[in-house]
């Protein structure tokens, strides 16, 4: 039935726009949600059975979606370890503190992530950042990259003191180049470099030049021996070489060659010779031979020009910083540095199939794809923003405008479901409540009126049957006239009171052509 199907179209246009609201209110109530992905929700036509010169209404369906693939506005912040993802990917969280499988991995694109009482930075609503870890050395090992098993969370080693021992010192220093001419007096430069044991406690490396002079009258030799001592080892010998350096127009006063006696041997290429101290080897970065820089043999003084090392002495923890590529460094107070862990970003292939939980976190699903882990920076990931928050991607002028809409499509979609409710009253109903009215201000109606509207309506309400659906009993104001139908109908007069009376008005009588009591 065509009246039937307006009621059910009504009905589910109602529903429709109730989910579309519902979407729209949860849209403006996170407009101010750090990482909030908006909803929508899209209405679908639904086509019945129709055909020619017939036509059922079907109605409209509504599927709802979050767009995850949507990046909001970054905010800056003031705490280091607010994160948010610049581009493609995730952050991976977890909401249990513990490694391994049983992680129950969620992913996200910005957080606020604290330390809390075990070092572990946390999102305030529980969610604990995950990253690799990095060996002392500050590598990050081989992980999987198609699974959480390789991750764990990030815990921040709060007031640890830090020593970091020095692995390699760069020297650069001038020798004078008159100590190796004859009639020189040949008397030995020194030098002391500092470097910081295992323990960060400093320690002293003994460097002696001792100049090669020539025969009587002979040409300058252009060599000195250095000579290295450990002081943390009572001063013993960790290494000798003897230093050849070049006298010729082009290359004059650069290393030509250097050949060990006691230490690790000299590589050319890169300058470096290593030695081995009490807390282990140490590589020294002398200058690569033919190349300027590094040890040179010039006329002058004994000057040295570079002295560097790396470590440093015990320092207290005084920040944790993330790097646009994932890695949390620990800083010092003692000017060290050290890297901790490497976040990494998850991808996958379709984002916007993930599974929504609360707090702006997200599960994988068949319809999202396989993940696959990125080092920030790297393949179709983007970076880490450190000191930032992603905004919510909701524009709340776009959503008031929907609601409006929404309001607009819903009220109407009721007045449809009130007039398909009218129609199918039952017959009695209308018959009468209006036969009632009319009869109530007959005597105020004018003929014109009357005629024009009253009475296409009554000889409208003959053509349903009244009679049949009140038991054979007529409505007030109605009589059975000679006219009638079989099935029993009803007719109406209309009456004047003669001349220089009121105008001609509708009168109920009875078939004897006497008026109803009351209304003549």
């Amino acid at each position: 039935m065509t009246i039937s199907s307006s009621l059910s179209a009504g009905i589910s246009g109602l529903a429709a726009n109730a989910h579309r609201l519902a979407t729209i209110s949860d849209n403006i109530a996170n407009s101010a949600t750090y990482g909030y992905r908006r909803a929508i929700t899209d209405f679908h036509s639904l086509m019945m059975g129709s055909g020619p010169g017939r036509y059922v209404a079907g109605g409209v369906a509504t599927t709802s979606q979050r767009l995850i693939d949507e990046s909001g506005a970054l905010s800056s912040t003031s705490n280091p370890t607010d994160l948010a993802v610049r581009g493609r990917g995730f952050l991976p969280v977890s909401a249990a503190a513990a490694g391994g499988e049983g992680l129950d991995f969620r992913l996200t694109t910005t957080g606020s992530f604290r330390a809390d009482e075990a070092g572990v930075l946390r999102t305030p609503d529980g969610q604990t950042l995950l990253g690799w870890p990095a060996g002392l050395d500050g590598t990050v090992g081989a992980f999987p990259r198609d699974t959480p098993g390789g991750l764990q969370p990030v815990r921040v080693p709060a007031g640890q003191l830090s020593g970091i021992p020095t692995t390699q010192v760069t020297l650069a220093v001038n020798l004078p180049a008159t100590e190796t001419q004859d009639g020189a007096a040949g008397l030995p430069e020194e030098l002391t470099v500092e470097y910081y044991d295992n323990l960060g406690t400093t320690q002293q490396l003994g460097l002696t030049f001792i100049p090669t002079l020539p025969a009587a009258g002979g040409a300058p030799s252009n060599q000195w021996t250095m000579q290295i001592t450990d002081g943390a080892d009572g001063g013993a010998l960790v290494g000798e070489y003897a230093l050849n350096f070049d006298d010729g127009r082009d290359m004059g006063g650069t290393l030509t060659s250097v050949t060990g006696t006691t230490g690790g041997p000299y590589d050319p290429e890169t300058g470096l010779l290593s030695i081995d101290v009490a807390s282990g080897p140490v590589s020294m970065n002398i200058g690569a031979a033919g190349v300027p820089g590094g040890m040179t043999q010039l006329a002058g003084l004994f000057s040295p020009i570079t002295i560097a090392r790396d470590g440093a002495a015990t320092g207290n923890m005084t920040a944790i910083e993330v790097d646009p590529g994932g890695f949390v460094h620990a800083y010092y107070d003692n000017g060290a540095s050290r890297r901790l862990y490497q976040v990494p970003l998850v991808d996958v292939p379709n984002p916007n199939g993930l599974e929504t939980h609360d707090g702006q976190s997200y599960s994988l699903t068949r319809e999202s794809g396989d993940m696959l882990l990125w080092n920030a920076g790297d393949g179709p990931t983007g970076d880490v923003v450190g000191f930032a928050r992603e905004e919510s991607t909701v524009d709340v002028a776009s959503e008031l405008t929907q609601l409006i809409q929404t309001q607009r499509a819903y009220s109407s979609n009721a007045k449809v479901i009130q007039t398909v409710e009218l129609s199918l009253a039952e017959e009695t109903d209308l018959p009468v409540e209006i036969s009632v009215w009319v009869l109530e201000r007959s005597e105020l109606i004018p003929l014109r009126v009357c005629s024009a509207t009253i009475a296409p309506l009554l000889v409208r309400m003959l053509d349903i049957y009244v009679v049949p659906k009140l038991g054979g009993h007529r409505a007030p104001g109605f009589i059975k006239g000679p006219g009638a139908k079989a099935a029993g109908g009803w007719t109406h007069v209309l009456a004047s009171r003669g001349p220089g009376s009121a105008p001609p008005r509708c009168v109920p009588h009875f078939g004897d052509g006497s008026v109803v009591a009351g209304r003549a």
